[in-house]
């Protein structure tokens, strides 16, 4: 596939992306920054630079809204000024955002807005909710999933709201680095050969 549509996220091995109480101010829970120890090494010649830079090379970002907001809008540019689609519920006409900012209402259209835009380089999704709405709508491509050896014990988990369907995965790559596996699966669809 030229652009998937490809989440990236860390997690804890009890399934967490969050501590518990994620809020302004502390946007990654109680203790979990943790999770992403794994970015010191980003510029490192390891699996963890290397998956950082592909993180970095995507040509759209997909994002729920109260990731956005809790990463602060990523002052108007996440990477390179990619474009930023939004995933929401709803939102303001008078919202104030960067010019390469989009809400969108519609899990479809923000799909395709954002894989058209992103060109020939995957599309980058942030977010337990935009994740879930693009895995129920069969709209995810592949999961990057940075799987950290702590056991949270509580927080905000990456797949509580996938209404009950399974979804079959295929491994299609491992990076072990010190204290992460950087794991990236293939969403099968159906029909996909076994």
């Amino acid at each position: 596939m030229n652009n998937p549509i490809r989440l990236y996220m860390s997690m804890s091995l009890d399934g967490y992306i969050t501590g518990p109480d994620d809020r302004p101010g502390q946007e990654l829970g109680r203790g979990g920054g943790r999770l992403f120890n794994w970015l010191d090494d980003r510029e490192s010649d390891g699996p963890s630079g290397q998956v950082y830079r592909e993180a970095m090379a995507t040509g759209a970002v997909i994002s729920g809204r109260r990731t956005f907001e809790l990463a602060g809008r990523w002052q108007g540019d996440h990477h390179d000024g990619v474009p930023i689609y939004v995933l929401t519920h709803q939102f303001d006409e008078d919202d104030v955002v960067s010019d390469n900012t989009h809400f969108v209402t519609d899990v479809e259209e923000c799909a395709r807005r954002a894989r058209a835009d992103a060109g020939d380089r995957p599309v980058m999704v942030h977010g337990a909710g935009a994740a879930q709405a693009l895995l129920r709508a069969g709209l995810m491509d592949e999961l990057e999933i940075h799987l950290v050896q702590v056991l949270l014990g509580d927080g905000r988990r990456l797949f509580d709201h996938l209404g009950g369907e399974r979804t079959e995965l295929e491994l299609v790559r491992r990076l072990d680095d010190r204290d992460v596996t950087h794991l990236r699966y293939r969403v099968r669809r159906p029909g996909d050969a076994a």
